[in-house]
């Protein structure tokens, strides 16, 4: 049986600093729309802002399910899973926003963390439910180290590489909601 927590703190907050990867679900209000898991990670891309916060630095990617789900009805989940130690799998239910790289507050939020080539926002999750339940069923596995492609790729693609990137494949979800629209079209 799971424990339902005030905050991420002590106990939690150490677990949740040590991580490598989570995962993050995301639905479209409509019955018909693709619900969305994603795996995040990156190390020093992703962290607790405070007790009641998480955020993580939302690199450019195929596709944009993630943001089209936040702007439409926040709803979002974050999952953590022990993949070594102790066992334990931590949630956090709240509501997610967007902070695009054109919005004012965005370079405030990604100074938190390391520069990550492609960026296109900051995910801030305002936490409303954090619990954590055994975790006994989640297998042990070694962590090897990060695959180095996706910031290569998007140095090479450059600033406007990359807006043209997300013009093409992240303007709308799977579902045609709007998704990652804010990079103004070329002259």
């Amino acid at each position: 049986m799971g424990k339902v927590h005030a905050r991420v703190d002590g106990r939690l907050r150490a677990f949740i600093d040590r991580q490598v990867v989570f995962f993050v679900a995301t639905a479209p209000l409509s019955g018909d729309g693709h619900v969305n898991v994603s795996p995040r990670g990156m190390p020093g891309t992703f962290g607790m802002l405070d007790e009641l916060t998480f955020a993580w630095v939302d690199g450019t990617g195929s596709g944009s399910e993630t943001v089209a789900h936040l702007r439409e009805n926040g709803r979002i989940t974050v999952m953590f899973c022990a993949f070594d130690g102790a066992p334990n799998i931590v949630r956090f239910h709240g509501r997610g926003r967007v902070v695009t790289r054109y919005d004012e507050e965005y370079a405030d939020l990604a100074g938190n963390f390391d520069d990550l080539p492609g960026a296109r926002a900051v995910i801030v999750v305002d936490i409303e439910r954090v619990s954590d339940s055994c975790g006994f069923s989640v297998p042990l596995m070694s962590y090897v180290g990060e695959r180095d492609l996706l910031p290569p790729y998007f140095e090479r693609k450059g600033v406007e590489g990359s807006a043209g990137y997300r013009r093409k494949k992240n303007r709308t979800s799977l579902d045609g909601l709007p998704a990652f629209d804010f990079d103004p079209l070329p002259d």
